[in-house]
């Protein structure tokens, strides 16, 4: 007996790192990018409860470098000066009081962890910092932490540059520096624990689980350890012995040494080649077809769907950064994008993060955006704006806010209706016109083809008038959009035509009148 609950702890131990700790039927989270805490806790209350989302992957909470020439980037975030939380999104009292609220709510939070390095070997000394820490790169000092020289792994990259120069050698990507970036050395017990303590105390705050930021550049092993190190969920919110949801940005498009699955002990992978693929099929370029994707998903070569954190873009790969390419769909592609993340979000592969971005001031040179260092919208101190809400409930100050049109809100409530149900119902027409049930509960239609759609499908739902929740939903039983009838046997009739604001339909049980 005393054998099987040794088992059964170390197999809870083992799941806890996959599992994203959200409420049941919540089956989806948002990246609130660059978001200030304060803002973050009042979407939490206001919007994100009331519409079902699980969670909030927020951008790194630690004292950073500021660069302001010439005006401040996004990824000064992702050059850490020390583990004190404080940043422009806030203080460590607005950072715990969000935490709190969005907790209280039943919302989850995700810190983005950048522990794989410190910031740049050309970032200099001084205390421009967003703390006002003393920092030397030259000395690889960062007596806030504290780090000294010993602490990186110089010794071990072997590259003339002391730069990663080569992805074919994995060695390189683990031991080198990424872009200049002074790269810790994880193999020490001092640096493991210094990085613990750190997502410890995020922990003992109540947050839910980590994104480790440049995971691919970390020993699967190292991570381990300092992951063994971590403390259970703060049982204020989280039942007792919960581990903290883990999942790792590993770029894997193939063809190179380091594949996601090296990192399946430790925690879920970032499944890059998702959006890149879907993007490719919206597009129809290389002769893709939405037809082909009936075996979406492991059979088109992802990792586990259990394994996998999947999304349509990211902060980086929206900006032509990361992964993916030009076929990335963002939300300068709007009509194209609301179907791919539709499309996700009605497909039971892996567990889903939709994106939350901010406008910068696109400009091309050679066919790259100039401009894609942009940081969030601010005031003239460098400052981050608040996301101000118009009354049409979209957001103002250059804030996107994807997570709130409505045909993601939506999908997002259909995600949760259907959660646990089975893939159900393919149809396709060989082409770019497809569809697809789960179980009983939903289903999604597509036209992405040139011409007009006028089909009648089987949709697997119970008999009724249900209201269409992309171009609208169901308001004081009536539909405030289209309304689909289903009749006994099943089938329902949809048309769609190609020039359609959105040219897909959803339906769920929840949207019946």
């Amino acid at each position: 007996m005393q054998v099987l609950l040794l088992l059964l702890a170390a197999a809870g131990l083992c799941w806890g790192q996959y599992n994203p700790n959200t409420f049941p039927k919540r089956t989806s989270i948002v990246h609130l990018f660059e978001w200030r805490w304060q803002d973050i806790a009042q979407e939490c209350e206001r919007y994100l409860a009331p519409n079902g989302f699980g969670g909030v992957q927020v951008s790194p909470p630690n004292e950073n470098i500021v660069i302001t020439s010439p005006n401040r980037p996004w990824w000064e975030r992702y050059q850490p000066i020390s583990y004190k939380i404080c940043t422009r999104s806030g203080n460590e009292q607005e950072f715990r009081d969000m935490v709190a609220r969005c907790n209280n709510v039943g919302v989850r939070i995700y810190v983005d962890a950048v522990v794989n390095h410190m910031c740049g070997a050309a970032g200099g000394s001084g205390t421009h910092s967003t703390c006002g820490s003393y920092f030397n790169t030259g000395k690889e000092d960062f007596p806030a932490v504290p780090y000294s020289g010993w602490d990186f792994n110089d010794g071990k990259c072997h590259t003339g540059s002391g730069e990663i120069e080569n992805y074919g050698d994995a060695n390189q990507v683990r031991n080198c520096r990424l872009s200049g970036l002074l790269d810790l050395a994880l193999d020490k017990d001092y640096v493991r624990s210094k990085i613990a303590e750190y997502m410890n105390n995020l922990i003992d705050m109540g947050v839910a689980g980590f994104r480790l930021d440049a995971a691919k550049h970390m020993w699967p092993g190292d991570i381990k350890a300092f992951l063994d190190k971590l403390h259970n969920l703060n049982t204020q919110w989280f039942s007792e012995g919960t581990r903290p949801f883990i999942y790792q940005e590993v770029i894997d498009l193939g063809g190179e040494p380091i594949t996601g699955s090296q990192y399946f002990g430790n925690g879920r992978v970032t499944e890059f080649k998702y959006g890149a693929k879907l993007g490719t099929v919206l597009r129809k370029w290389d002769g893709e077809k939405m037809a082909y994707l009936k075996n979406w998903g492991e059979g088109w070569g992802f990792v586990p769907s259990d394994r996998a954190l999947v999304f349509v873009d990211n902060h980086d790969n929206q900006r032509g950064h990361g992964a993916g390419g030009a076929s990335i769909l963002t939300f300068w592609d709007a009509r194209l994008y609301k179907m791919a993340v539709g499309f996700m979000l009605a497909h039971p592969y892996g567990f889903t993060r939709v994106m939350s971005s901010f406008r910068w001031p696109r400009r091309f040179e050679n066919g790259k955006d100039v401009n894609d260092w942009y940081g969030p919208p601010s005031n003239s101190d460098g400052s981050t704006k608040a996301v101000t809400i118009n009354p049409d409930t979209t957001c103002g100050n250059d804030w996107v806010c994807e997570h709130r049109w409505r045909q993601i809100r939506n999908m997002v409530i259909f995600r949760n209706v259907v959660d646990g149900e089975p893939f159900s119902n393919w149809w396709d027409n060989g082409s770019n016109q497809v569809a697809f049930g789960r179980g009983n509960k939903g289903f999604i239609i597509f036209n992405n083809d040139d011409w007009n759609m006028n089909v009648n499908v089987q949709t697997g739902l119970p008999s009724g008038t249900y209201c269409d929740v992309i171009s609208g939903q169901k308001e004081n039983n009536r539909c405030t959009g289209k309304q689909v009838f289903v009749s006994g046997d099943g089938k329902a009739n949809f048309q769609i035509n190609t020039d359609a604001e959105d040219p897909f339909i959803a339906i769920h049980v929840d949207a019946k009148l």
